[in-house]
């Protein structure tokens, strides 16, 4: 199974139309995954035969406000499923920073390419920071990048605000899964009067598939939004799973604690969610295992 990941920031109209098209092609073609449509841009996951996905990205193209948008492809193992559904929605934002005046359309970062980001990590004067959210830093990153420790990431331009100001960090570096929320973020930053803010072109996805395995600086698993959970340094599906509770990625060493119950609970959220909330995670878990057991996916299943 080929995963296909794509985005771009542009004026778009007519989103119901566009939003049915896509729909209608993705479908016809056998395709699973999410694409998100804004007057912003378009920004989308896909998984499914190479062929298919070939096609898609052709006629995709075919609309000139999206030609030539680049797409990055990772595998997953034999049987995972990636996505369960298709879905394509019309929202506010293709990622949500909640901050409507960062706008990438106006100003943005300059793109590092993955070639020449080892030599900007090796920069003293440059700050490098990690866009992503705790759960995601948590296993995997650049070595000495500033983790903003959040929790989602309309929860950024805080950290920014406590952590961060024009006149101390005057060049910083972003990076991020695909590049997309890089986009956001130094919009955001060049708003608020930062001099210089470089982003890894194509996010940690193309850093990983452009650079060679014995010059790369990433250690560990990169964190990805959907059934894999995470890819290794190759872009193979990881060993992590997720927590249906909490969405937390487990290592194996969580998954063999005494405080994880499939489906129900993990050593990081043990305590958060009530009684009902626990007895619901545990009563999906198990239709969704009849489910499975039926040959059937579970209609709750996203």
């Amino acid at each position: 199974m080929i995963v296909a990941a794509f985005y771009r920031f542009v004026r778009l109209k007519g989103l119901e139309a566009l939003r049915s098209r896509l729909e209608s092609l993705a479908a016809g073609l056998g395709l699973k995954g999410t694409i998100l449509l804004a007057e912003e841009g378009v920004n989308g996951g896909l998984c499914g035969a190479q062929e298919a996905l070939d096609a898609f990205m052709e006629a995709l193209c075919e609309d000139e406000r999206l030609a030539g948008v680049p797409v990055r492809h990772s595998t997953a193992a034999p049987g995972n499923p990636v996505f369960h559904r298709l879905k394509v929605r019309i929202k506010p934002e293709i990622v949500s920073l909640g901050r409507p005046q960062a706008d990438p359309l106006k100003a943005a970062g300059q793109r590092v390419a993955a070639a020449d980001w080892n030599a900007l990590l090796d920069r003293p004067e440059v700050q490098v920071i990690d866009v992503r959210n705790a759960y995601e830093t948590a296993i995997g990153g650049f070595p000495g990048a500033l983790d903003p420790d959040t929790e989602r990431f309309r929860d950024f331009p805080d950290f920014v605000d406590k952590a961060l100001s024009p006149e101390a960090h005057r060049e910083v570096a972003l990076y991020c899964t695909g590049g997309i929320r890089c986009e956001k973020a130094s919009a955001h930053l060049l708003g608020l009067g930062f001099e210089t803010v470089h982003q890894l072109d194509g996010g940690i996805l193309n850093y990983l598939a452009s650079v060679p395995a014995e010059e790369s600086r990433w250690r560990g698993d990169c964190f990805v939004f959907d059934q894999r959970v995470a890819v290794d340094d190759q872009l193979r599906q990881g060993r992590h799973r997720q927590c249906f509770a909490c969405r937390r990625p487990l290592t194996p060493e969580d998954l063999s604690s005494p405080q994880y119950r499939e489906g129900v609970s993990c050593p990081h959220c043990q305590g958060q969610f009530t009684d009902a909330q626990r007895a619901a995670f545990q009563e999906r878990h198990r239709q969704v295992t009849l489910a499975e057991a039926r040959g059937r996916q579970h209609i709750g299943v996203p």
